[in-house]
């Protein structure tokens, strides 16, 4: 029985499978009898969820280390790279979604005046208001 919940848990853990190829295994009974689905649904979650922390705080580590390998440093760098693009573009836009989305906020006023919804707000952020 904990081999079964064994084999779901690290089935779980791997990327592209997790919870969409762990489950129907538990389900399915390939090992056996079927297990149950409470508790199977709980030891799949915690599977997915083990790895995250240490994606989390160790992936950059791992990347700038492997960036100047012979074999898997271009990967690498284009890694660090892309992810230091995604970054700076989110701080650039970090505080004007909140503001357009509490001006879009209106547009559900019981006042027949007109409001600002979401486009018109994204425009005037183009201009620089």
């Amino acid at each position: 029985m904990f081999k079964k919940y064994l084999v779901v848990f690290l089935v779980s853990m791997v990327p592209l499978i997790e919870l969409r190829g762990a489950v129907p295994i538990g389900l399915s009974g390939a090992f056996g009898d079927a297990l149950p689905i409470l508790p199977l649904y709980i030891t799949c979650i915690i599977g997915n969820m083990l790895p995250v922390p240490f994606i989390f705080f160790f992936a950059r580590k791992v990347l700038e280390w492997g960036a100047d390998k012979k074999f898997i440093g271009k990967f690498f760098t284009f890694c660090l790279e892309k992810g230091e693009k995604g970054g700076k573009k989110l701080q650039e836009k970090a505080g004007r979604r909140f503001i357009c989305s509490i001006i879009s906020f209106c547009r559900y006023s019981t006042s027949r005046n007109r409001c600002m919804d979401w486009n018109s707000c994204c425009k005037l952020f183009r201009y620089g208001f």
